[in-house]
């Protein structure tokens, strides 16, 4: 590109560097964000201050107290309070309405991913009662609960980063409820579309058998091959049992790597990793008389146990239960500290004393022994664990409990108090009598000097992916409008756009930041798109919260792909879906959310105050 400034072309190229790296999820989004933050540093494009300045940003700050207060709502069984309403309706219109109903309360004010985590397992058990598709009812939730996010300022950090953006190129923000009357209608919009036409196109997956806990999804399990089992001297096609149909043998693995070749006959020893419904799996076991391998979980030379170990692998051969085991669903969350890491480098039996009986992905690309696989979001583990284990399970926030599960007992007093201090912070900030931030972070301190949080369960439940990608990210915002890089985008938007209008130019913004958010991160759509728009409004002469509104909405609510959006993710696992359900459901919700903004952003935020 002749005659653009060096900076320019650099800070282009790391975009570009970035935006493929985030559509390829080589890199997990945080590291790509401290990748763009460390190079726009060391390539001289970013002072030191300007690199550094995200970690000091108001919604990066904002963000993680937002997490700390929501977090002490979940510790202390409020958000349960709510959703155990759900378990107690029969009838499944109702049921539908209650639960998007109850989601919108919750996820406006509480981090949209929590909230989907608490209403999963509750959604699942409900369905499961009453003998409906949990596919029908998945979709919604995460819909919805990306929806309701957008009626206030707090509802998710794409809000807060685009108004801390905004403050601090024209120092003009938004106000808590700034966005609520909009946010209301476009939940209302999304509500209509999932009672109606939402509903016939989702899909039905099946219903659970009464009584049912396991997953409806195919696992991949690891059996072993004890010398007195039939398949030995097999050919891997005929070790398994005709009879039981729709269970598939991937591999032999034979002291750990895959056994290949025409003449290959199974050997005591062997391992087999088998794919199949669950039941399937467990019927094909028993015939092929062998046992589930413990998926080894240390080092080959292993350490001594730490303390904490020592002391559970000394409680579990104590314990008078622990002859009573359960078979546990455990989905891996957003966010998730296991997230990357494999069963033997952490040592799972030892820490959640359970065994890895099986793994459920989506993709099913797994051709290795369990124990080596890298664990990824909304993977579900198959668990072998005593009973006394799954409070345990149930408490880890890197894990959802899926199935064999109790409702968490509420704390009444602890999560009133917890409430109370939450609806506080935001009323002071709303009456303007602090700023946002100061009065989250006063919020946060109230709830561990009222021991309603440990200083460890509040750093627990801050999600630091988030964290760090805007952290990282954010530089790169302050790049484009530093460069001229922002200016330039929205100069070739004007020359093509501009005859037509700011009302033209708005759709254009909102669709570019609804495409991008699809492909990748939800926050780094947002920082591309806010110097662009912020660029656009100044050349045109407007006002320019009607843009920032555009992107704000846009990059909040993505509904067309499984992996745009966490909330999705998680349901995209748990209901069983394909990935067409998303486009099908979700891509005519997107045309109509961008047909709805181009109609009221402007009578709601005019271009001309």
């Amino acid at each position: 590109m002749p005659g653009l400034p060096l900076e320019l072309l650099i800070t282009v190229a790391v975009m570009g560097v970035a935006v493929y790296l985030f559509i390829t999820e080589k890199l997990r989004v945080d590291v790509v964000a401290l990748l763009v933050m460390t190079a726009l540093l060391v390539l001289g494009v970013l002072s030191v201050p300007e690199a550094l300045s995200g970690f000091s940003n108001q919604a990066t700050v904002m963000v993680a107290c937002m997490f700390v207060l929501s977090g002490a709502l979940k510790a202390n069984g409020a958000l349960v309070a709510i959703g155990d309403v759900l378990s107690r309706i029969r009838w499944r219109w109702l049921f539908l309405l209650v639960m998007l109903g109850l989601a919108v309360s919750v996820a406006a004010f509480i981090n949209n991913t929590a909230t989907v985590a608490v209403f999963l397992p509750l959604v699942l058990v409900a369905t499961s009662a009453n003998g409906w598709a949990p596919s029908k009812f998945l979709i919604p939730l995460s819909y919805i609960s990306q929806t309701a996010g957008v009626c206030t300022l707090i509802g998710t950090s794409t809000n807060l980063l685009v108004d801390s953006m905004a403050r601090d190129a024209t120092g003009v923000g938004f106000t808590i409820f700034e966005f609520a009357p909009l946010g209301i209608i476009f939940v209302g919009i999304c509500a209509v579309y999932l009672l109606t036409a939402g509903w016939w196109l989702l899909p039905d997956r099946g219903t659970p058998n009464p009584g049912e806990t396991e997953h409806a999804g195919r696992f991949i399990a690891e059996i072993q091959v004890p010398e007195s089992s039939p398949v030995v001297g097999r050919s891997p096609r005929e070790a398994v049992p005709d009879s039981i149909d729709d269970v598939e043998l991937l591999e032999v693995l034979r002291k750990g790597s895959p056994v290949h070749g025409t003449d290959v006959e199974i050997q005591a020893g062997d391992k087999l990793l088998l794919r199949g419904d669950w039941p399937k799996i467990e019927a094909a076991r028993k015939a092929m008389k062998c046992k589930f391998d413990r998926v080894p979980t240390a080092p080959e030379r292993p350490r001594p146990l730490t303390e904490e170990e020592a002391n559970a692998e000394k409680k579990d051969a104590a314990d008078p239960r622990k002859d009573e085991r359960l078979h546990v669903e455990a989905m891996i969350a957003p966010g998730s500290h296991l997230i990357g890491r494999t069963l033997y480098g952490m040592r799972f039996a030892h820490t959640y004393r359970a065994r890895v009986q099986g793994i459920h992905r989506r993709q099913l690309a797994i051709r290795s022994p369990l124990d080596r696989v890298p664990l990824s979001v909304g993977d579900v583990l198959m668990l072998d664990a005593p009973a006394d284990a799954i409070d345990a399970l149930r408490a880890d926030p890197g894990m959802i409990v899926l199935g064999e599960r109790a409702q968490q007992r509420v704390a009444p007093r602890r999560a009133i108090v917890s409430a109370l201090i939450m609806a506080a912070a935001i009323g002071v900030a709303a009456l303007g009598w602090l700023p946002i931030v100061a009065s989250a972070l006063l919020g946060c301190l109230a709830l561990v000097a009222l021991r309603l949080l440990t200083p460890d369960e509040a750093y627990e439940s801050i999600d630091w992916q988030v964290i760090l990608l805007l952290a990282g990210i954010i530089p790169l915002g302050i790049a484009l409008q530093k460069t001229g890089g922002a200016t330039l985008v929205a100069n070739l938007l004007l020359d093509v756009l501009g005859p037509y209008g700011p009302l033209a130019t708005l759709a254009a913004i909102y669709l570019m930041t609804s495409v991008l958010t699809e492909v990748m991160s939800n926050n780094a759509s947002a920082v591309l798109v806010v110097p662009i728009a912020l660029a656009t409004a100044e050349s045109m002469g407007v006002d320019a919260k009607p843009l920032l509104i555009a992107v704000a909405f846009a990059a909040s609510t993505s509904f067309a792909t499984p992996i745009s959006y966490q909330t999705n993710t998680m349901v995209y696992t748990a209901g069983g879906y394909r990935f067409s359900d998303f486009v099908r459901v979700g891509m005519p919700l997107n045309v109509i959310f961008w047909i709805a903004a181009i109609t009221l952003i402007p009578r709601f935020f005019p271009f001309h105050p």
